[in-house]
């Protein structure tokens, strides 16, 4: 490990849970035929720019934005935090890391209240916010069950090429390790991080990065991820799936 991120002497802010991701896309119309008309995600709203997304169980405005722009590319990983004052707390906290910060009262999607973006030591872009517009959970609305229904949000996968910088950077963030991969040597190449009761909310993987690996969705049960599969075969693209 090289470059170590310092401690920074004000408290890390209080994670709940990774709770959306909003990534940039070429083709809006492309991704809403992935993301709602084959993987089953539900439109809370959706105009000519970006549409947002939620898996049947959320009751938060959205897990998923897409939006519309030149590059493909992700714009945040976002967290939700305890309370108001723990988005203060995640602006000074990188504020003290050197890190770039833009504070938003309005939020910078459509459902987000106050919030900061930050680019974090590892080139990512987090958001943490609090307020946010509650939805209805969908559990009882059995008309708009599909057999390969994606529940929640489970967590985000980054690549980093310095996984023991990451996960130090992580720890001080108040994450907890649940898995990691070492050598003989002690040498951590992955780790998986939590702050919600799962097994990760987040991992670290080694490669070129900083760059965002995978946004994962959880099912109820293994046949629901065998008829998403089943369904991309009969669509002809199962060369998309990653076995």
């Amino acid at each position: 490990m090289s470059n170590v991120i310092p401690t920074p002497s004000v408290p890390a802010p209080d994670i709940v849970r990774c709770a959306y991701m909003e990534i940039v896309v070429t083709d809006l119309a492309k991704s809403r035929a992935f993301y709602v008309d084959l993987l089953g995600l539900h439109v809370t709203e959706e105009d000519e720019n970006a549409i947002y997304l939620r898996s049947l169980e959320e009751f938060i405005h959205h897990n998923l934005v897409l939006r519309k722009g030149p590059i493909a590319a992700v714009a945040a990983f976002a967290y939700r935090v305890k309370s108001p004052a723990e988005v203060d707390a995640a602006e000074a906290y990188y504020k003290e890391l050197g890190c770039r910060t833009e504070r938003r009262k309005d939020g910078f999607t459509k459902g987000i209240g106050d919030s900061v973006r930050v680019e974090d030591p590892l080139g990512f872009p987090y958001e943490f916010f609090y307020e946010v517009e509650h939805v209805e959970r969908l559990t009882q609305r059995y008309d708009l069950y599909s057999a390969g229904e994606l529940v929640r949000l489970d967590h985000f996968n980054q690549v980093t090429p310095d996984v023991p910088r990451g996960r130090k950077y992580l720890e001080d963030l108040g994450f907890r390790v649940s898995e990691d991969i070492q050598d003989s040597d002690g040498v951590t190449y992955a780790a998986w991080m939590h702050r919600k009761q799962t097994v990760h909310d987040t991992a670290l993987t080694g490669g070129n990065g900083p760059r965002m690996h995978h946004v994962a969705f959880a099912t109820h049960e293994k046949h629901n991820i065998i008829q998403i599969c089943d369904k991309m075969g009969a669509l002809r693209i199962s060369d998309r799936i990653e076995r």
